[in-house]
């Protein structure tokens, strides 16, 4: 049996890659959940069974331990199935890290057209909590003392109001309010809840919201932080590591910003 054990969605690539690739670093054992297909509401590829099967293999490549399941995070029955897998797997489950996201806009809210916006509440919002509903249980049924680390990757856009990305504003917003919530309900356990924020970080949604905005590049986005710089995903995947060990027992219903001063 391993350690420690986590469970990160949005695996295929961008933040929830590099997450689950610096986890097994640390000598977690990782189960790598993605959707691993397209979503034919939405206008732009998402992660695939290869780029999945890719970061898992180069997690065992450098001697960790990972494995890769596919679910959507709009199933609740499919995450309860990921969550069983892992206690199956390793004897219990100790870190759950939502980051599977999607993004969908490029016109005023009243224009969009219904089914992108829901697609993007149902992954960004609903998928973090049926990741809760599944994973918090399982964090709980380690025996105390326990370290359980429940975590959410919110957005700058909780915060600041982005034209034309109001689904997608809205769900980062919820999630904020959610750990929040999950912080204060998880009270004494020894689990806790957090998010991060991050800004923008070279990933492929990043790619795509410079699409929805006309404009030829994502690097465009680095001058609106003060850093004047994209963040790379592993940055992003740092502060969720340090947030999923123990050290970061004294901080819960907390929101991070990871964003290059994006939000000053």
């Amino acid at each position: 049996m391993s350690a420690r054990t986590a469970l990160v969605t949005g695996a295929a690539r961008g933040i929830g890659a590099a997450t689950v690739s610096r986890l097994a670093s640390q000598g977690y054992a990782v189960l790598a959940v993605d959707r691993a297909a397209d979503d034919p509401v939405l206008p732009y590829a998402l992660g695939s069974e290869a780029e999945l099967s890719a970061v898992v293999e180069a997690v065992r490549g450098r001697g960790g331990e990972a494995e890769a399941y596919v679910a959507d995070v709009r199933d609740p029955a499919a995450l309860a199935a990921a969550v069983a897998d892992a206690e199956r797997r390793w004897g219990g489950l100790d870190v759950a890290i939502g980051a599977a996201g999607v993004i969908a806009g490029g016109a005023p809210l009243w224009e969009m057209p219904p089914d992108r916006d829901r697609a993007v509440l149902e992954v960004n919002l609903h998928g973090v909590v049926n990741l809760a509903r599944a994973a918090v249980p399982a964090l709980l049924r380690r025996p105390r003392p326990r370290t359980g680390r429940f975590l959410a990757v919110a957005s700058a856009a909780a915060t600041r109001g982005l034209p034309m990305l109001a689904a997608y504003c809205a769900a980062k917003a919820g999630v904020a309010g959610l750990v929040r919530a999950l912080g204060a309900e998880l009270g004494d356990t020894g689990v806790t809840a957090n998010a991060i924020s991050p800004g923008s970080t070279d990933t492929p949604i990043l790619a795509e919201s410079a699409r929805l905005y006309g404009l030829p590049e994502a690097a465009v986005f680095a001058v609106q932080q003060p850093v004047r710089r994209l963040l790379g995903p592993g940055e992003v995947a740092a502060v969720l590591a340090f947030l999923a060990g123990p050290d970061s027992g004294a901080m819960t219903g907390a929101v991070v910003p990871v964003d290059g001063g994006l939000a000053l």
